[in-house]
């Protein structure tokens, strides 16, 4: 809630401040199942399926040696596994495991709902409005689809 229903807060400031209560739900989320972030984000992206490594790198804007090692960290505790790629042998695809699919689908159904209960001052029409403005900011910004909604 704002202290004073005139306090104005610019483009610039309100994003980074959303970006902020964002994280924090989000890490909270991951912190709830015993992950940090990144690997919540990993585990996320590869809902829809295996990923090659380099496509996860792209994805999650990180370098190759960052993204081996979150890969080889998440792989120890048993959610991810790597297999070859079935198009070209030199190339390595990530895949969620059972209990990392399983994981996957707690975190973001949590994820989701803490998200959700940010803009709970908002009434139906200003949360659609909120989706719109910020769904043209992302599709305008070409984001990768790291987080998305599901049915």
């Amino acid at each position: 809630m704002a202290k004073d229903e005139g306090e104005r807060i610019g483009v610039v400031a309100a994003l980074v401040r959303s970006a902020f209560l964002v994280n924090t739900a989000y890490a909270e989320a991951a912190h709830a199942y015993g992950l940090t972030p990144q690997q919540g984000q990993l585990l996320c992206v590869l809902m829809p399926g295996p990923t090659g490594m380099g496509e996860l790198g792209a994805k999650l804007g990180l370098a190759k040696s960052s993204l081996t090692g979150l890969v080889d960290r998440t792989s120890r505790l048993g959610f991810v596994e790597r297999a070859a790629d079935p198009d070209d042998r030199r190339a390595v695809r990530v895949a969620l495991t059972g209990e990392g699919a399983r994981l996957a689908e707690v975190f973001y159904t949590e994820a989701c709902r803490r998200i959700e209960l940010l803009p709970a001052g908002l009434d139906d029409p200003e949360r659609e409005r909120l989706a719109d403005l910020l769904g043209r900011v992302v599709l305008d910004n070409e984001v990768p689809e790291v987080f998305s909604d599901r049915p």
